[in-house]
């Protein structure tokens, strides 16, 4: 990693976390705290200074040269500060026809030209490629709410990826082997993981200050003249592995094949790949199908 790029994940770490929550502690403080126009306006001021301040070295040097993993990490930190943009009110896809904010567009679509991904912060920055730093990994804000959004999404996403990898075993040895029920058995603990996951969430979660202080740094914003969506916490390849393993959705199904081709630059290469290898799969309940109309039986 660059200097330029240490130096802006730095920031990223300290004071634009510190920006943000102070701002929020503002807007949540509002009689309406989703009005957030003139409000706290010179944190805003600071907040875009200083990151683009930090982001023109890094357009200049472009970072496609340097490794995967680096690139990728600067996306999400550039990305990072463009959804804070958004959610501040200093940028609105509605009102402009291209982003003002050029060289963060600019290093956003080399970036991702130059290792097959949306030019915006994806679900991975935040969860698996998120790396912690003294047990702390990147957010926005220092909020609670946050924390436990950003951990328990985390969790759910590592249990529905062991299920989905458990599930991709099962195809070349068939559905009769016998590591077959092992593989199906793991599935199902993880999935049971998952649900544990999600019940704290639901349980703990302070539903006002997410949808006020949370979610609006997922909405869509530019990046040049496009628009894109806010990251989805399934974005990852497993999730629609199990989908189509176990027979619940088809590849070939017009709305679902829609979601897939929607999705699919919103997720890490891999995760590309292997999805596009799961579409070739036979689906696992065919395959139970079929063999139990032709299996012997028991005499």
């Amino acid at each position: 990693m660059s200097r330029a790029a240490e130096q802006f994940d730095a920031w990223i770490r300290s004071s634009f976390v510190e920006m943000n929550t102070a701002l929020e502690e503002l807007y949540i403080a509002l009689p309406d705290p989703g009005q957030v126009d003139g409000v706290g306006d010179d944190i805003k001021a600071q907040l875009a200074r200083e990151g683009r301040a930090l982001i023109s070295p890094l357009a200049e040097e472009g970072n496609t040269d340097k490794q995967f993993d680096a690139a990728f990490d600067v996306l999400g930190n550039l990305g990072m500060f463009m959804a804070a943009l958004r959610r501040h009110e200093l940028t609105n896809p509605e009102r402009e026809a291209q982003s003002p904010f050029e060289e963060c567009s600019a290093l956003g679509m080399h970036i991702a030209a130059s290792i097959g991904t949306v030019p915006r912060f994806a679900t991975a920055h935040l969860t698996t490629h998120n790396k912690a730093i003294n047990g702390i990994q990147k957010r926005f804000t220092s909020l609670a709410d946050e924390k436990l959004f950003i951990d328990t999404n985390l969790l759910g996403i590592l249990a529905f990826k062991r299920a989905g990898a458990a599930l991709m075993k099962i195809p070349p040895m068939g559905v009769s082997a016998t590591g077959s029920a092992e593989l199906l058995e793991e599935a199902r603990a993880a999935l049971e993981r998952a649900v544990r996951h999600n019940k704290v969430l639901f349980d703990q979660l302070n539903v006002r200050n997410f949808f006020h202080s949370v979610r609006p740094y997922y909405k869509p914003y530019r990046v040049g003249k496009e628009i894109y969506r806010g990251a989805n916490a399934g974005d990852f390849a497993e999730i629609n592995q199990i989908d189509l393993l176990l027979g619940l959705c088809r590849g070939n199904d017009p709305y679902y094949a829609q979601i897939l081709e929607e999705k699919i630059l919103f997720m890490m290469p891999e995760d590309q790949i292997s999805l596009r290898k799961c579409l070739g799969m036979r689906p696992l309940l065919d395959d139970f199908c079929d063999a139990a109309a032709t299996s012997p039986g028991e005499t």
